[in-house]
């Protein structure tokens, strides 16, 4: 292992101890503590809401039954009332009701209620007792709903109902819904700590991917699966690192291929030179002026292969849309052929242009034109002798479609990707003058305009057909 190696292993170390110490400060776990919190606040109005309901549905329960027994005794007249008093007290068996009638001067007269209730007023007011109210027979006073009233005579009387079950009752689900709800919120805190401590992992995982790639290892990606946003990110950044990836091999390759055709032009030019310069081997004054033609030939010629990567440069740099306007394609097809007729002409090879009328596109009308112009002088260029071009513009389902088509020495399959990489040349056609780049320079175009390419055979024979599908591929 390597010092590089050991200090990545080190900060890893390093940071995973610190990661460790603070799964507590997770996104997941302060949404957790936020969501408890609600969760706790919204049980404590529930539990307080239940009560109150309750309370409430129990006192109007209770209060409507006293209600109908207080108009029951109302009914007797006072001769007869501890008589109806004590009848009632004798068929109450479960001892819900309480009865107590007493003189004016508060003497207890008969009933199961021993003393008169203190703060009870005799003006048939509810109220709720939890102990103050003294029972025969019992020796813990009960809670309970109790109203009085007074007679003409002052003798009042004092009706109650024991509210120990409803309380109990309430007191229950009251409970059971509290700890119920405590026990939710412990589980949900437990699983939200186990929750934390899996994506920090999943976390750290991706930090020490990033950091390795970060230490130049591209052939890193971040770990996926977890099918959530932290996936759905690293699905994105390895798409990206992908891209990346494949940028710097076709950097690489354009280098490779520039290196090797400028090797040669090179080697031309410095040997022209140090034979004009040879003193040893005297050259005529003709002679010389051919060397120095031919090396101001190859110059040039560099020079070209120069100022075409340049191009390729400076429109894979445009990312602006600004310039793009609404264009007739069929008109810009037409005035490219006419434009190139002549050099088919001087080679013998027969011009065939097929052209329908096709709607208008948005696009940059002189970038459009110089990849058009550059296929159609590919086109011209590998022909056969007394060959046959044909550019012809078609509709189809989704837009249109230019396809140039020439019968000359064609593009193997294995080569079709490549051909389209700056500085690349097929060896079937390495022999002819050319850069290499022209391709390159449509492919540049057809990328900024969301445009695709495809090469395939010449359906009627030998050599290529190279189509350009002319709408939209960003969402395919």
């Amino acid at each position: 292992m390597n010092s590089s190696d050991q200090h990545l292993g080190a900060s890893l170390s390093a940071r995973a101890s610190t990661n460790n110490e603070r799964h507590w400060h997770s996104t997941t776990f302060r949404w957790l503590s936020i969501y408890a919190a609600i969760f706790a606040l919204s049980l404590i109005v529930l539990v307080g809401l239940m009560g109150w309901s309750v309370t409430t549905k129990m006192e109007l329960d209770n209060d409507l039954l006293m209600q109908w027994q207080l108009i029951y005794f109302k009914s007797i007249d006072s001769q007869h009332l501890p008589q109806a008093i004590r009848q009632r007290m004798e068929h109450e068996h479960m001892h819900t009701n309480y009865y107590g009638l007493f003189a004016p001067d508060g003497r207890y007269l008969i009933g199961d209620i021993l003393k008169l209730p203190d703060g009870l007023p005799p003006d048939t007011s509810k109220r709720t007792l939890e102990g103050g109210l003294v029972v025969a027979g019992q020796t813990r006073a009960p809670a309970v709903r109790a109203l009085a009233d007074r007679w003409p005579d002052g003798t009042r009387l004092v009706i109650a109902r024991d509210l120990s079950h409803v309380l109990l009752i309430r007191k229950t689900i009251l409970s059971t819904l509290i700890g119920g709800g405590l026990l939710c919120l412990i589980a949900s805190f437990a699983t939200g700590a186990l929750l934390s401590i899996r994506q920090m992992r999943r976390v750290q995982a991706i930090r020490r991917a990033t950091l390795r790639i970060a230490d130049g290892d591209i052939n890193q990606r971040l770990p996926t699966g977890g099918q959530d946003e932290l996936d759905m990110l690293a699905h994105l950044v390895n798409h990206m690192l992908d891209r990346i990836e494949q940028l710097m091999e076709q950097v690489k390759g354009a280098c490779d291929g520039i290196a090797h055709d400028l090797r040669t032009p090179l080697a031309h030019v410095r040997t022209l030179l140090a034979n004009v310069a040879d003193d040893a081997r005297p050259v005529s004054e003709a002679e010389a002026r051919r060397m120095i033609d031919q090396a101001r030939a190859e110059t040039d010629a560099l020079l070209n292969r120069f100022r075409a990567l340049l191009r390729i440069s400076e429109i894979g740099a445009v990312r602006r849309r600004g310039g793009f306007e609404s264009m007739d394609l069929s008109a810009l097809v037409r005035d490219v052929s006419e434009l190139y007729e002549p050099v088919a002409e001087d080679r013998g090879v027969s011009w065939v242009v097929e052209v329908e009328d096709a709607p208008a596109i948005l696009g940059d009308r002189a970038l459009l034109f110089e990849a058009f112009g550059n296929l159609l002088d590919n086109a011209v260029k590998f022909a056969a002798n007394n060959g046959r071009v044909q550019i012809r513009l078609a509709l189809r389902a989704r837009g249109p479609e230019l396809t140039v088509t020439d019968d000359g020495p064609g593009i193997p399959e294995q080569e079709r990707a490549f051909v389209l990489k700056p500085a690349y040349r097929s060896e079937r056609t390495r022999h002819l003058p050319g850069s290499g780049l022209g391709l390159s320079i449509v492919a540049a175009v057809a990328d900024l305009h969301d445009f695709a390419i495809r090469i395939d055979n010449n359906p009627s024979g030998p050599g290529t057909a190279v189509r350009i599908e002319c709408w939209s591929h960003a969402m395919d």
